[in-house]
């Protein structure tokens, strides 16, 4: 029996492998992105000397948004991998991030509804910019949905903060 219980949590350990062709995906859904990013650089780059100070901004804005995108992917990624799957050996690296191998699955959390909340600000913001479009429902909803996120993060904070405390006395 005992020979079982150990095949059957060898294969439980192992099966973290299965997650790794999803952060590969995530990898070639930056690739996706870069794609994107180039293609609304060009657009923003050909309208430099005839658009108006807005539509530069919201170009602008579209290309921060798509950055923070691929960032928070690559948080995903790297935080991941290495919580879930195994640790990313990258030895004495210079380049290595500092948060890599410290953010664990509460960080994660963290920086996830972060970043969430920042590209859905960018939005907000992108929306007002051409305030003009959009109906005062229409606009109402992208504050809504805004708020719900600022508040989902806050009330993630709290509880992670709650949460660390009551481990603390523990």
């Amino acid at each position: 029996m005992k020979s079982l219980e150990h095949k059957l949590e060898r294969l439980m350990f192992n099966s973290r492998w299965l997650l790794a062709p999803f952060y590969v995906g995530l990898i070639l859904g930056i690739v996706i992105l870069l794609i994107k990013f180039a293609k609304e650089f060009v657009v923003l780059a050909a309208k430099a000397f005839t658009a108006d100070g807005s539509e530069i901004i919201i170009g602008i804005l579209t290309l921060i948004d798509v950055v923070m995108i691929a960032n928070l992917l690559i948080i995903i990624i790297f935080a991941g991998y290495e919580n879930f799957v195994s640790k990313i050996n990258t030895g004495e690296s210079e380049d290595r991030p500092s948060w890599m191998g410290h953010v664990g699955f509460a960080d994660l959390k963290m920086k996830l509804i972060g970043s969430i909340v920042a590209i859905s600000g960018i939005e907000l913001l992108k929306a007002f910019m051409h305030v003009e479009i959009y109906t005062n429902e229409q606009l109402a909803w992208k504050v809504g949905i805004h708020m719900t996120f600022v508040v989902s993060g806050v009330l993630f904070a709290v509880m992670d903060k709650l949460g660390g405390k009551h481990h603390a006395e523990e």
